[in-house]
């Protein structure tokens, strides 16, 4: 019997670690986390594949940072470029499009910078400056701050040499700065979802929307194991093939706040 139950134990013991080995670790954005949209969809996705999701949710570039040092089996971001740079130099196997919404450009109600029911962001940034109205940059190297440099630039801004007192660059991620364009009554570039989920708007309203540029694309990589070979490249790519998959892109569909989709899918298609 003292055998047996030995054995028995062992096997007990070998069962448990591998349930705590199905995990991995994804690598995200703050809008992703923010906005509620993994919540509702990794239960869904742990349900059926017992796979269980730890998310890290950070700005893109410091989620790819963390890719690139092997913290984590696949990242889940919005920022093509730093994608694209992030697959050649070697980090990610592949690139898959998953999902889209837009930025949204956020002020007070009190509009100094009158801009207003707008859709031409470029003209509303440079009125912004001109007016050296309040606005608050996330200053975090993510998705969202690239969107903001690239859209002062296209402004013919150069908004290093630029700015001035009315420019806030918090470092913060997209909730906290909100947050701080609410207290001060600033302007501020939001990705949709994020704002639609934010509760203290304070006097805030959504001023510009509806440009092209203003276009957010989100993509999934499955870390390269070649780079870090504990990368979990079964667990990682199940999770990845899952997400552009009919289930996975239902799930995004699906998620609502007050009857409003927060992301659209987009898997299989180069942006819409």
């Amino acid at each position: 019997m003292g055998m047996i139950l030995r054995v028995l134990l062992a096997m007990l013991a070998c069962t448990s670690v591998q349930a705590q080995s199905r995990f991995i670790t994804v690598a995200s954005t703050t809008s992703t986390e923010q906005s509620g949209l993994f919540k509702h969809m990794l239960p869904l996705f742990e349900g059926k594949t017992g796979i269980q999701v730890r998310v890290v949710a950070l700005g893109t570039g410091q989620a790819l940072d963390m890719g690139k040092r092997g913290d984590a089996d696949v990242v889940f971001v919005h920022a093509k470029q730093l994608e694209e740079k992030f697959l050649a130099e070697g980090f990610g196997v592949q690139r898959f499009e998953v999902m889209y919404n837009d930025f949204v450009l956020v002020g007070p109600k009190a509009d100094p910078a009158k801009i207003g029911g707008g859709k031409d962001i470029l003209g509303a940034m440079r009125r912004i400056k001109a007016a050296s109205a309040a606005f608050v940059s996330r200053g975090d190297r993510s998705g969202t701050h690239m969107a903001e440099l690239a859209l002062w630039k296209q402004s013919g801004i150069d908004i290093a040499s630029d700015k001035g007192p009315w420019y806030r660059d918090t470092g913060q991620g997209m909730g906290p700065a909100l947050n701080s364009a609410s207290s001060m009554n600033g302007y501020i570039l939001t990705d949709r979802a994020t704002w639609i989920s934010f509760k203290n708007r304070g006097d805030l309203t959504i001023v510009v929307e509806g440009d092209k540029r203003l276009f957010n694309q989100y993509g999934v990589i499955l870390v390269n194991p070649v780079k870090h070979p504990h990368v979990k490249k079964g667990l990682g790519q199940a999770f990845v093939d899952w997400v552009v998959s009919p289930d996975g892109q239902k799930a995004i569909a699906d998620y609502k706040i007050n009857g409003e989709q927060l992301f659209f899918p987009n898997a299989g298609q180069e942006g819409v």
